[in-house]
């Protein structure tokens, strides 16, 4: 977590000469922050390196956010060709470690959290990619790519695309809105005395179902969400909605896809980049996508799992391709 070679140049050019630079955070990708501090002021230093990252989406969608009343870090100064942001600070209190230490403060900011997104599905979509049936296909590749060689299965790519092809179609909305895709409680600050909640993490967004990121917030990777929890708020953004029955099965096929995929990123963090505490992660998402396959809508899919993946074969890679720790399912 060294500061870049351009960086002090870029913040001298932008008054932030004198200021001190100490790592903030990085995560699963190539990019990384720094705190900037000067004096009583402070920024955050975004290290988006290219080729292997992009600033320009987070930048966009950033300055979209902003213009439409939700809380994005401002954007302070920008070089597009070093892939260096300056962006407003804002904070360290993320909604994660806040309901980890109070859970009497779940229900509450979740229902924040909730409510943002019935907020954000309002305003029309603007210059953004659709969230398509061919893009569900691409991330759902990444479990039999990756995941599956982790553990030792070979696994038949056309049957595993053609079980979920038949469910997809209730993941297309009809009226797409704006996806953030990474809406998680580590993605949520609490910025102010108010708590207003702060985004992060949204470069990838997309035009698609409102039930993803329901999905992301509910169904977390990252930390245990209560059933009561998810289930409080599903009612709650469907009595805002008015969303029915297919808005359910969309939000469980949209969660079994989105968690099929998160084993396979996380395999692929473990095996190709060297970070294996992803794969500590996977028995809490197997078991969301358990839950998920559960589901009737999701009867072609759950097939094929059951016929292609063993219960000893679900759960961390690391341990199950090491035999360090039985695995009996997530």
């Amino acid at each position: 977590m060294i500061p870049p070679a351009g960086a002090a140049a870029f913040l001298a050019a932008h008054g932030w000469g004198d200021a001190a630079v100490a790592p903030l955070a990085g995560d699963a990708s190539f990019r990384r922050y720094f705190r900037v501090t000067d004096g009583r002021r402070s920024a955050v230093l975004m290290d988006a390196p290219p080729p292997h990252e992009d600033s320009a989406p987070f930048v966009a969608m950033a300055r979209w956010l902003d213009a439409r009343g939700f809380l994005a870090p401002a954007i302070l100064a920008l070089d597009a060709a070093q892939g260096l942001v300056l962006l407003a600070d804002l904070g360290d209190v993320r909604l994660r470690e806040t309901v980890d230490a109070d859970p009497s403060v779940e229900q509450a900011l979740y229902a924040d959290a909730v409510d943002l997104l019935v907020e954000l599905a309002r305003h029309p979509v603007e210059g953004l990619e659709p969230y398509d049936r061919a893009v569900l296909h691409r991330e759902v590749a990444l479990l039999p790519e990756w995941y599956g060689p982790a553990v030792g299965l070979a696994l038949d790519a056309d049957s595993y695309h053609a079980a979920w092809d038949a469910v997809f179609d209730h993941a297309l909305a009809a009226e797409p809105v704006t996806v953030l895709r990474d809406y998680h409680a580590e993605n949520l600050m609490l910025v102010g005395s108010a708590r207003r909640l702060g985004l992060l993490d949204f470069q990838d967004a997309l035009a698609g179902h409102p039930a993803y990121d329901l999905v992301s917030l509910l169904q977390d990777a990252r930390r245990d969400v209560p059933p009561s929890v998810e289930a409080a708020m599903l009612d709650r953004y469907r009595a805002a909605t008015g969303a029915g029955e297919a808005f359910m099965a969309a939000y469980h096929v949209l969660g079994a896809q989105r968690n099929a995929k998160i084993v396979g990123i996380f395999a692929r963090l473990w095996k190709r980049d060297g970070k294996p505490r992803y794969a500590g992660l996977c028995p809490r998402v197997w078991a969301y996508l358990e839950r998920d396959l559960d589901q009737p809508v999701l009867a072609p899919v759950k097939r094929w799992f059951d016929a292609n993946i063993p219960a000893d074969r679900r759960g961390d890679p690391l341990r199950i391709a090491t035999g360090t720790v039985p695995e009996t399912g997530a």
